[in-house]
């Protein structure tokens, strides 16, 4: 038995469209297209099958009885397509996927996450955290948090705030010092964190601190800034921290910044995604909040203008 091929998608949905309304030039508008089009791809779909669909007259056309055979199954099939489209879309709007840094995530997002979707309350939040720079056109995420120069191609960029970091410690361990800090060489003196952590070099330099040898002092890799913090909010040793990321503890007190000076990275925080779906409203939401989030709280500390 030969297989059936099925005719022209546009014709069929150009037939549905004529049997629905009962009228060439009304589907034709339905559809943006001209009625001559509209015609032609019916005419062309009765000479397929062999049959006419549509008997033609003076005061319109209506449907012949192959065309009223034809014409609830091919409406029903219409209306599961498009429910199936319209349930796709509706998971897809309900489901906000972000990949981001570990520290970003636990310092700075998750605990504002709970504003995002009070504000909208349809959008679900999933985050993965992650390390690996994420493709975009082989992973299903909607947006990602990356740190670098902002430029990344086929992906929309938007700067969220500088890489800068300062030492920190606990009030704990700036009461137990053996003296008080009165310049940055006097933080040598206390436990480090991270101690071969470039940062650190550089900060000391910016200090005007002759670079130190840290390479002998006791080694404590804990890679993630959320580890470092966690480390001198317990009294461990000073670390070297990212203001933004630390804003409630120095307000509340329980971390301290010895010295004003903020050191700046050349690199940055950015939110990112594919340039192609710019137009989507669970993006856009994420987006609109994220940078006005941002924007509140920048304005908010004087950090940025210390950075050195």
């Amino acid at each position: 038995m030969a297989e059936l091929v099925l005719p022209p998608l546009a014709a069929v949905r150009c037939f549905e469209a004529a049997a629905r309304h009962g009228s060439f030039t009304r589907a034709a508008v339905e559809l943006g297209m001209t009625q001559a089009a509209m015609s032609y791809q019916i005419k062309m779909l009765e000479d397929r099958l062999g049959r006419q669909l549509f008997l033609r007259g003076s005061r319109g056309v209506t449907l012949s009885e192959a065309g009223q055979r034809l014409a609830p199954a091919v409406t029903d099939a219409f209306g599961r397509l498009n429910a199936a489209f319209e349930e796709l879309s509706d998971k897809e709007s309900e489901i906000l996927s972000i990949t981001t840094l570990q520290t970003f995530a636990s310092n700075w997002l998750v605990p504002r996450l709970g504003a995002f979707q009070l504000a909208h309350p349809a959008i679900a939040v999933k985050l993965d955290v992650s390390v690996e720079i994420v493709n975009f056109a082989r992973a299903e995420f909607d947006v990602g948090i990356r740190t670098g120069g902002g430029e990344w191609p086929g992906l929309a960029a938007h700067h969220l705030f500088a890489i800068a970091y300062t030492p920190m410690l606990s009030p704990k361990l700036l009461a137990h010092a053996a003296a008080p800090l009165k310049k940055p060489a006097d933080l040598l003196t206390l436990p480090l964190l991270d101690p071969t952590d470039v940062w650190w070099i550089e900060w000391f330099n910016a200090a005007g601190v002759e670079a130190p040898d840290l390479s002998r002092r006791p080694e404590m890799r804990l890679q993630h800034q959320q580890l470092a913090g966690s480390g001198a909010l317990a009294g461990h040793g000073v670390a070297i921290l990212t203001p933004a990321f630390f804003r409630d503890e120095l307000a509340a007190g329980r971390l301290v910044q010895p010295f004003p000076l903020v050191r700046a990275s050349p690199q940055s925080y950015w939110l990112v995604y594919p340039k192609a779906r710019r137009r989507s409203p669970k993006i856009r939401a994420f987006r609109d909040w994220l940078l006005a989030a941002i924007g509140a709280e920048t304005q908010a500390s004087d950090y940025d203008a210390r950075l050195g």
